[in-house]
């Protein structure tokens, strides 16, 4: 395959944020914008265009980092794309029907994975040997065995990696009508004690996409001619097609995520993960409250309980908890903490003023590429807590309660959980992962 802008840039001994022909200041002849080299310019493709991957978060181009390809199995979603892209910025990216002809493009840096979770592990794994950097978005892998793997081979190609969870950087976090610096900084304080317990229910807007289930005897579709229906598979089990397995309601089997778990689950773990100090490991213990589940269709559950080692709890609230009353977020037994950091420590805010704030992280991913320091949320942090999903859809799946080695990243005396950590791939996409 051709060199790539990147691989010169190694070869020559030169960071990519080093080398310029001229500086990245310079004010050229796009207005009061600020002009930066073609040297310095970062491009990027994005595979899959029918959702995430279109809005304006990600849909973007811009002098830093400029769109230059597009990939979807759906010819109406590219088409589509291609056309807004057209409009917006008059540009043609170069377009793919097969991913891994936009991973090994030499003129893309930055592969951005928007596709359905099924193909995350795979896809970041390729771009890596690749020698992409990768932004990625969640849950970062469908299953614990492909996110060891994509942390192996991420450590084996230094890429930059992001994955696409950001409340534990910036916004309000979901439902609780603040960030999670005061959070941090309370638990790290001690004020409330120790263990803690953190409760996501419907209280936090946990019950915003809870329902994304499955359908049970589904009746075989024909296959709509601008879709390539066994590339939309790639490497999960063969099933006939049917319009509510594929695209916006794909979540709701097995087969390719775990329902709303799947869904939002590392939005609202992967924050109290960095809350609690948990970044660098897992839960000890996983439990479940859920009638049983469909071989096929996810279903609806009640509670996901995670244990960890030292007795700190989170608990997941479902079916039965959309409309409680008020219930704390955060308890420990010397404090409680509510929606809206409500606390009852007296002088809450004033005693954390006092306090120092958390340390910094590097939140641009574009920086972060430039000068190939690892961004805020990188594959190791985004493994951990897209286990605790994991564990859960596990647990889920076999209706009982699990327990996990965080040493080993395996269940305790239970094979057939251990088999869900590794599940099979259809050919050839399971020797990607070898």
């Amino acid at each position: 395959m051709g060199q790539s802008r990147r691989d010169f840039l190694k070869k020559a001994g030169l960071g990519i944020g080093m080398f310029t022909i001229l500086p990245r200041q310079v004010l050229g002849a796009m207005g009061n914008k600020k002009y930066v080299a073609p040297s310095d310019q970062l491009t990027k493709g994005i595979i899959g265009t029918g959702g995430i991957g279109m809005t304006n978060l990600h849909f973007s181009n811009d002098p830093s980092c400029r769109l230059v390809a597009l990939c979807d199995v759906d010819r109406n979603h590219l088409s589509g794309a291609v056309n807004a892209a057209k409009e917006r910025w008059n540009i043609q990216p170069q377009t793919y029907s097969d991913w891994r002809d936009l991973v090994h493009d030499p003129n893309v840096d930055v592969v951005h994975i928007a596709t359905p979770s099924h193909w995350h592990g795979i896809m970041a794994v390729e771009a890596a040997r690749a020698g992409k950097d990768i932004f990625c978005e969640k849950p970062m892998t469908r299953t614990i065995g492909e996110g060891q793997k994509l942390v192996e081979v991420i450590k084996e190609n230094g890429n930059i990696f992001r994955l696409d969870t950001w409340f534990r950087f910036k916004d309000t976090f979901y439902g609780l009508g603040t960030t999670v610096e005061p959070l941090k900084k309370l638990v790290e304080s001690g004020l409330l004690g120790w263990p803690l317990t953190v409760r996501i229910s419907g209280a936090t807007g946990f019950a915003w996409k809870f329902f994304w289930t499955g359908k049970e005897n589904l009746v075989p579709q024909p296959i709509p001619e601008e879709l390539d229906y066994d590339m939309w598979l790639g490497p999960a089990p063969y099933k006939p097609y049917h319009p509510h397995r594929v695209h916006s309601t794909f979540r709701g089997y097995w087969d390719y995520e775990s329902g709303g778990l799947g869904d939002m689950g590392q939005h609202y773990i992967d924050p109290v993960q960095y809350i609690l100090g948990k970044d660098d490991t897992f839960p000890v213990k996983v439990e479940v409250d859920a009638p049983e589940q469909h071989s096929d269709a996810v279903g609806i559950w009640r509670s996901i309980t995670y244990t960890y080692e030292d007795g700190c709890k989170i608990i997941l609230e479902g079916e039965g908890f959309e409309s409680q009353g008020k219930v704390p977020y955060i308890e420990g037994p010397k404090g409680k903490v509510y929606k809206g950091f409500e606390c009852t420590i007296p002088d809450i805010m004033y005693k954390l003023s006092e306090m120092p704030d958390p340390a910094p992280r590097h939140t641009d991913f574009i920086e972060c590429i430039k000068n190939r320091q690892k961004f805020a949320l990188d594959e190791v942090i985004g493994h951990h807590s897209c286990t605790v999903v994991n564990m859960g859809s596990c647990a889920l799946r076999l209706g009982r309660t699990l327990n996990f080695d965080p040493k080993t990243q395996r269940f305790i005396g239970d094979d057939a959980a251990n088999q869900l950590i590794n599940q099979p791939m259809r050919s050839p996409w399971a020797s990607y992962m070898l």
